[in-house]
């Protein structure tokens, strides 16, 4: 198997020709998580949520990054979901968001004492845990999780939520009103 690799410039290329990009422009970041979570402007039109309508979201997050040290694609997409959509004139109040983390995404709310000891250096997550709480975002942790993979409750950051289950957790948001993001 060969494994190409594409240059940027390629991608915009075929991202135009194919009119997925209405602009040459750089990812921006903010204004709800400043730091994390850069979108590209959308097509005029681009079919999206009501900005007037009040929604609750959350999105399941069970796998940590490849690597030890780098920075969970799962939580950054929560600061892009956030994003595009202020940037599209959203009020940051008209989106509630929990995030139900689980298995190895348990690692990425260890506090960074705590991950360093497990990683040998800092959390990676930290920054982009520390916006999201500032954002208003819910990170609630599964507790069987944490029993079973040997780790303490003192270990997790102070914002984050301990549930039963991820299960008890998705089942009680859903029912709170809370729409599942698949993916």
């Amino acid at each position: 198997m060969i494994i190409a690799r594409v240059s940027r410039s390629f991608i915009w290329g075929v991202m135009l020709w194919c009119g997925v990009a209405t602009a040459l422009a750089e990812p921006q970041t903010g204004p709800v998580v400043p730091s994390f979570g850069p979108v590209l402007p959308p097509p005029e039109g681009a079919y999206s949520l009501d900005a007037d309508t009040h929604y609750k979201v959350s999105i399941d997050v069970g796998e940590t990054a490849e690597f030890p040290g780098d920075q969970s694609r799962k939580l950054t997409s929560v600061a892009r979901f956030l994003n595009m959509h202020a940037q599209q004139g959203m009020s940051a109040q008209n989106i509630e968001f929990a995030v139900i983390v689980h298995g190895m995404a348990a690692n990425d709310l260890l506090t960074d004492d705590a991950y360093e000891k497990r990683f040998n250096s800092p959390n990676p997550n930290t920054a982009l845990l520390d916006e999201l709480n500032r954002a208003g975002v819910i990170v609630y942790l599964c507790s069987q999780t944490a029993a079973f993979r040997q780790m303490a409750p003192e270990e997790f950051r102070e914002d984050v939520v301990m549930a039963l289950s991820a299960m008890s957790a998705h089942v009680r948001l859903q029912q709170e009103g809370f729409t599942l993001i698949p993916f």
